[in-house]
């Protein structure tokens, strides 16, 4: 019975996942697949910042990041959204959030004092 119980509540949760996937690619633009498989070597935690590929710029052609912001929930432990703020900075993505990103505050260089 615990078998099923488990069984049933990894299907709920994959397909909510698929859900929340199929409604951020719907309202944010891009090519999603694309982003997953092109861009995710750029955006991981882990490794130093390069620029991203022409694949990955053009699976974000299109993409509003400020709206796929919304949808980093359950996967932000696994990327940098440095990261993905320079990635979508280095291929012109429209609409880059500059105040926050999930639940990265992002940082303003303090004002510059004039003498």
């Amino acid at each position: 019975m615990a078998t099923r119980c488990l069984c049933f509540a990894t299907i709920m949760l994959t397909a909510s996942i698929l859900m929340l996937e199929i409604s951020a690619q719907i309202e944010c633009g891009g090519n999603l697949v694309g982003l997953e498989t092109q861009c995710l070597p750029f955006i991981k935690k882990e490794g130093k910042t390069v620029p991203p590929s022409a694949a990955c710029c053009a699976a974000l052609k299109g993409a509003d990041i400020s709206c796929y912001c919304k949808y980093l929930g359950p996967i932000e432990s696994q990327i940098s959204i440095e990261k993905v703020l320079y990635v979508a900075k280095y291929c012109q993505a429209k609409n880059i959030p500059t105040d926050k990103c999930g639940s990265f505050i992002i940082p303003h260089p303090p004002p510059s004092s004039k003498a």
